[in-house]
């Protein structure tokens, strides 16, 4: 399996407009964030998880030539806010780009992209296949690869990870019960959310992720969702056990 981090920022990205601190003038190209998202290669198959308002960039940044599914942790428009440029890969591929989402994002999908479910569609609008992810314990299967959903809370939002072999995924999340760390326990990579330093209402602090992270031992942590309040790339990774590295867009992983 081939994990690529198009994306390790917050939902403003960083930098943020407008401000001049010093993350977000940094000329470390690990500090320019673009909003969270992350493709898999797995049996042969291309799958990316969440596609936010900088999709587009993207998929062009990393060459993203074919895309077997979409996958959506919740409905967050910094995490859906580009699924109108799937239509590059229905126009290349002669196919609906496939939905996975648990029903209540499928339905504010339905709203928000609502020319996209019309009866009566404009011509070249993207084309899709909706499904639903029916509970938070039973696997699911996408393209023929599975996935282990891990419930997670935003606060009081319940959002999804996944888990995809012995790689697990959780972003924008400030509470994992017992049985959700239980289902990432064991994963040689796990990579999970880490906002800044001060406490948040709906994210892990750094310190949080880190206890996290070395109760459950993987091989590999990274940590993603990161705002410019964390501070610069090469300042908090050095404050970092071995085996937890901050992600950052670009960044390459195997298993």
């Amino acid at each position: 399996m081939d994990i690529t981090f198009l994306g390790t920022g917050t939902s403003q990205g960083v930098p943020i407009i407008g401000c001049s601190c010093a993350v977000c003038r940094s000329v470390d190209y690990r500090d320019k964030r673009l909003r969270v998202s992350v493709h898999l290669q797995v049996q042969g198959k291309s799958i990316i998880i969440d596609s936010g308002p900088d999709f587009r960039q993207q998929a062009l940044r990393e060459h993203i030539n074919h895309l077997d599914a979409l996958v959506f942790t919740h409905e967050h428009k910094d995490h859906t806010g580009g699924l109108d440029d799937i239509r590059a890969y229905n126009f290349r591929q002669q196919q609906d780009m496939p939905l996975h989402a648990e029903p209540r994002v499928l339905e504010q999908l339905k709203r928000e992209y609502a020319y996209i479910f019309s009866e009566h569609k404009y011509p070249g609008i993207p084309q899709v296949q909706l499904h639903p992810i029916l509970n938070e314990i039973d696997s699911f299967w996408v393209e023929g690869v599975e996935f282990q959903p891990i419930r997670a809370l935003h606060y009081k939002l319940p959002v999804l990870g996944f888990r995809v072999g012995n790689f697990t995924y959780v972003t924008d999340a400030n509470h994992l019960s017992p049985e959700a760390l239980e289902r990432m326990r064991g994963s040689e990579v796990i990579v999970l959310n880490a906002l800044r330093h001060e406490q948040h209402i709906s994210h892990f602090t750094l310190q949080e992720a880190v206890d996290i992270l070395e109760d459950l031992a993987p091989r590999r942590a990274y940590l993603t969702h990161i705002s410019h309040q964390l501070g610069r790339h090469r300042e908090v990774e050095a404050t970092l056990p071995d085996f937890i590295r901050l992600a950052y867009d670009g960044l390459r992983v195997s298993i």
